[in-house]
C-alpha cells in the first residue's frame, strides 16, 4: 500500500441551521485518484474549500504529508495545485499572461518560470494558443488553461472540482487525456463529480457523499461487491411473461432481482457468465427472446442502492 498523502478527519461544516458537511473522512494515497462523487448540493465543493484551507472548518482536520493545512500560508498548502469550480481566469491578459502572473504568485520567476509555462501549456495542449485572451477560448480551452495554472507549481496533489461542467464532448475528452497522463506519471488527484462515468473512467478510490455524509468510501470492485446483481441482462420477448415463468425465473442459479418493462424483462445476474445458461434456459420455456442485451452493475445502480434516489435527483 503506498503512503498516505492527504487524510481527512471528521470534517464538519454548518451554514446556519444546514448541516453541509458532516464528519467526512477519507485518505488519498500517493499515486492515487480518489473520485468525489455526489449528487449537486451534495457538499463536495465545501469539503473540497476546506482541504485547500479556503473555508474554514467547524470540526475536523485535514494534514498533507502529515501536516496540517489551516488558514493562511503554510508549506502544507503548497503540495496542492486546486482547479475551482468555477474559472478563474483574467479574460484581458493573454493564456501565457495569465500563467505568469499566477506562477509568479508561487514565487516563480525568470527561466524556470517560462520553462514551467511551456511545460504545462503542452501537458494541456494549448500551446498554439499561449498569446491568445481567455476571452477568445471555448469553455473546454479556459478549463485545460485553468487545469495548466494549477500545476505551475508542480503540486503533489491535484484537486478539481467539477472540471467539466459545461463543456463540450471533444472537450471533455481532452481533459481525461491530460488527467490520464498526470495519473500515469504518479500525480495524486481528487476529481469530484456528479457524472457516474466521468469517476467511472477515471478513478481508482471512490467516496460517495450525500447530504454531506460519507455513505461509502472504497475502491470500484468493492462497492460493486455490494451488490448482489454484478450484471444485468435485457431481454426482449414476444409477449408478455407469464406469472409462472417470472416465479422460476427468481428460482435460477445466479438470478439477483427481476424486473418486468412490458414485454421486456431486466434482470439482475451475479455475474455476466450466467447470461448464456440463462437464455438457453428462457428458450427451452418456450420464451426464446426477440433480443437481448448484458450490461455491467454502473456507480448508478450503487448509489440508488445506497440512497433510494438517482445521482441527478
Amino acid at each position: 500500500m503506498a503512503p498516505v498523502l492527504l487524510r481527512v478527519t471528521q470534517l464538519s461544516k454548518s451554514y446556519g441551521a444546514r448541516l453541509a458537511v458532516d464528519q467526512v473522512s477519507f485518505d488519498v494515497q500517493q499515486g492515487q485518484t480518489v473520485g468525489l462523487l455526489g449528487p449537486n448540493g451534495a457538499g463536495k465543493s465545501t469539503t473540497v474549500s476546506m482541504i485547500c484551507g479556503l473555508l474554514r472548518a467547524d470540526s475536523g482536520s485535514v494534514a498533507m504529508d502529515g501536516a496540517p493545512i489551516g488558514q493562511g500560508r503554510n508549506s502544507a498548502k503548497r503540495k496542492i495545485g486546486y482547479v475551482p469550480q468555477e474559472l478563474a481566469l483574467y479574460e484581458d491578459l493573454s493564456a501565457l499572461e495569465n500563467l505568469k502572473l499566477f506562477g509568479a504568485l508561487y514565487g516563480l520567476k525568470g527561466a524556470p518560470l517560462k520553462a514551467r509555462c511551456e511545460q504545462v501549456l503542452a501537458l494541456v495542449n494549448l500551446v498554439d494558443r499561449a498569446a491568445d485572451k481567455p476571452a477568445t477560448f471555448s469553455g473546454g480551452m479556459k478549463r485545460r488553461l485553468n487545469i495548466a495554472a494549477a500545476l505551475l507549481h508542480d503540486p503533489q496533489l491535484l484537486i478539481l472540482d467539477e472540471p467539466t461542467v459545461g463543456v463540450d464532448p471533444q472537450s471533455r475528452n481532452a481533459i481525461f487525456e491530460t488527467l490520464e497522463q498526470l495519473k500515469r506519471a504518479g500525480r495524486s488527484l481528487i476529481y469530484t463529480s456528479h457524472y457516474m462515468e466521468e469517476v467511472e473512467r477515471l478513478a481508482d478510490h471512490i467516496v460517495i457523499i450525500d447530504h454531506g455524509k460519507v455513505l461509502a468510501n472504497e475502491s470500484p470492485d468493492a462497492l460493486y461487491r455490494r451488490l448482489p446483481a454484478q450484471a444485468a441482462l435485457r431481454v426482449e420477448l414476444a409477449q408478455a411473461p407469464a406469472g409462472e415463468l417470472l416465479e422460476l425465473l427468481h428460482q435460477q442459479p445466479g438470478v439477483g432481482g427481476v424486473r418486468v418493462a412490458g414485454l421486456a424483462l431486466d434482470i439482475g445476474l451475479a455475474g455476466a457468465e450466467q447470461a448464456a445458461p440463462l437464455l438457453a434456459w428462457l428458450a427451452a420455456q418456450g420464451s426464446a427472446p426477440l433480443h437481448f442485451a448484458t450490461a455491467k452493475t454502473k456507480l448508478e445502480d450503487i448509489f440508488l442502492n445506497l440512497t433510494g434516489r438517482s445521482l441527478r435527483d
